[in-house]
């Protein structure tokens, strides 16, 4: 069993930057694809972006493409949101997420979620 702690979350103005981790714990040595999901309040949770194992394949939700990038750190366990251009719509809590195979849009094809960390994005 992998267990998963996102952190980098903050409170930041629209237009700013800031870098999600995902660091990884427990069965590390199995080769899963990865991804990100947010939950806003009042709204559903949304399918943000997943990697590969490789990361030579990665997807994105068509809002946040072209502005956010998803890594992955294989040596550190550790997968990484980076988001730029952040807009207050961004606002919300951020949750990593193992792959379980399927179709990588559709979080009920992802398990195993962290805790979250909470993004604030201030007009």
């Amino acid at each position: 069993q992998v267990q998963l702690v996102e952190s980098g979350g903050g409170l930041v103005q629209a237009g700013g930057s800031l870098r999600l981790s995902c660091a990884a714990s427990g069965r590390t040595s199995s080769r899963y694809d990865m991804g990100w999901s947010r939950l806003a309040p009042g709204k559903d949770r949304e399918f943000v972006a997943a990697i590969s194992w490789s990361g030579g394949s990665t997807y994105y939700a068509d809002s946040v493409k072209g502005r956010f990038t998803i890594s992955r750190d294989k040596a550190k366990n550790t997968m990484y949101l980076q988001m730029n251009s952040l807009k207050p719509e961004d606002t919300a809590v951020y949750y990593c997420a193992v792959h379980s195979g399927g179709d990588y849009y559709n979080l009920y094809h992802y398990r195993t979620w962290g805790q979250g960390t909470q993004v604030t994005v201030s007009s």
